[in-house]
């Protein structure tokens, strides 16, 4: 019987990786042409920033087989990009990140076909994240990171033994580059830690006494933020900063400009304001290049089981000499985002405005306006106002019949968590309801 002839691809170390058997691979490797062609065909990524690291990604992802890329960004392409985030030209300035990096890829790689999507994260709703196999981030932002995290654990399901349910694992991989410093880290909500599980990775910004920047600013960011914590407010009673704005920025660096030149202080640049006000550490295109390629590999690892994945967190150092390491975080079980849930136990006759006015006071939640799902359906949206209108007649029947009047079950709630330790603008927490019959009453004298 003839052997069946395997054609080979344009990459030979795609196809080392992915036609024949190894010592180290994932548990459900299966090599083949099979399995390379349906990498192509069905593997959805999904790009999360399209800056310096995103620019790297898209680009190894293409050319490590991922054919199905979609990338999302809300920038435009500024003059001080050019020197690393290489996709882009100077006659690109002012465009859509998302748009000229998907173009400019496809123009390189044939076969690939990647969809732009020029806006921000959240205004894509929960069904747009869940059509991935895969998303891979390319972020600058702790609150971007947050909310992506977010979304991943909001899918995950927990069985009865609180072992989360394979079908609803949302792989993240997240690369973040800081200069000549850099890390990538693999997500897999439910079993390896989660964003919020090691939050305290991240330091905080750094901050000045608003007395230095109101009376006696040395530096050029103090007459940044004096211009961004103080002046602003003072001139726009009411009105928020929006640092994605470029008005807001440019009215910014003006009156740090003008704070500047009233203590002779140089050095206050356009530049300068921004990564004072975004807290930007200038990118180094070669860590990016270094990150994005562990990112890539990473991500054609969980997709493909070719290999075992990181385990879980790796930081490069380049500033002296070449230092990379591995660490193996620990999951915290109790965490509010990938965890199996808080147990609450209610009466039957508990409405759905009792239990959530409840969520307010519960001293592990502290939930305010919280939004409601069983299911994938939605009990109670506290926005839009058009879902808020369809739901509120919800409000006022038991929670027990609209999970469909079963003693156990899982349901999810959606807010600010207010005394969370988390920069999340959003999450949503499983709760594990167990329903029990309401105490009868003493009899009356």
């Amino acid at each position: 019987m003839a052997e069946t002839v395997v054609q080979p691809s344009r990459s030979r170390d795609l196809d080392k990786l992915l036609l024949r058997p190894g010592n180290i691979i994932g548990n459900n490797f299966d090599p083949g042409q099979e399995l390379r062609d349906d990498l192509a065909e069905y593997v959805k990524v999904l790009v999360v920033g399209a800056g310096g690291l995103g620019c790297e990604l898209l680009k190894d992802l293409a050319l490590s087989g991922f054919k199905n890329l979609e990338v999302i960004d809300m920038d435009t392409i500024e003059v001080t990009n050019l020197n690393r985030q290489f996709l882009f030209r100077f006659e690109d300035v002012g465009k859509p990140k998302a748009e000229v990096a998907a173009k400019r890829v496809m123009e390189r790689i044939s076969g690939v076909n990647i969809k732009p999507h020029y806006c921000r994260i959240e205004e894509k709703d929960i069904d747009f994240y869940s059509d991935f196999s895969i998303i891979v981030l390319g972020l600058d932002s702790i609150e971007a990171r947050s909310y992506i995290n977010a979304v991943a654990c909001s899918f995950l399901e927990y069985d009865s033994d609180d072992k989360p349910r394979d079908e609803t694992i949302k792989p993240l991989v997240d690369g973040g580059t800081e200069g000549f410093k850099g890390h990538a880290r693999v997500i897999i909500p439910g079993v390896t830690p989660c964003f919020e599980c090691t939050i305290w990775l991240f330091p905080p910004q750094v901050k000045f006494p608003l007395c230095t920047l109101a009376e006696t600013p040395r530096t050029a960011a103090h007459c940044i933020e004096y211009a961004h914590l103080i002046k602003w407010d003072e001139v726009h009673s009411g009105k928020t900063f929006d640092p994605d704005d470029p008005e807001h920025m440019k009215w910014i660096y003006n009156e740090a400009v003008k704070r500047a030149e009233l203590f002779g202080i140089p050095g206050v640049t356009f530049s300068l304001t921004q990564g004072v006000v975004k807290n930007i550490i200038p990118a180094i295109a070669s860590t990016n290049a270094i990150v994005s390629a562990a990112c890539a590999l990473e991500a054609l690892k969980i997709t493909t089981g070719c290999s075992k994945t990181l385990s879980n967190y790796l930081t490069y150092n380049g500033a002296e000499g070449l230092h990379t390491k591995v660490t193996e975080f620990v999951r915290d079980k109790d965490c509010l985002v990938c965890g199996p849930g808080v147990l609450i136990e209610l009466e039957t006759t508990v409405t759905l405005q009792k239990f959530i006015d409840l969520l307010e006071k519960h001293p592990d939640l502290l939930l305010s306006k919280a939004s409601v799902t069983c299911q994938g359906s939605s009990l109670y949206m506290q926005a839009p106002p058009v879902l808020e209108e369809m739901t509120r007649s919800n409000l006022n029947l038991p929670l027990f019949d609209l999970m469909g009047k079963t003693s156990r079950g899982t349901i999810h709630v959606t807010e600010v968590v207010k005394a969370f330790k988390t920069s999340s603008p959003s999450l949503s927490i499983p709760l594990k309801i167990r329903a029990v019959k309401a105490h009868p009453r003493p009899p009356e004298f």
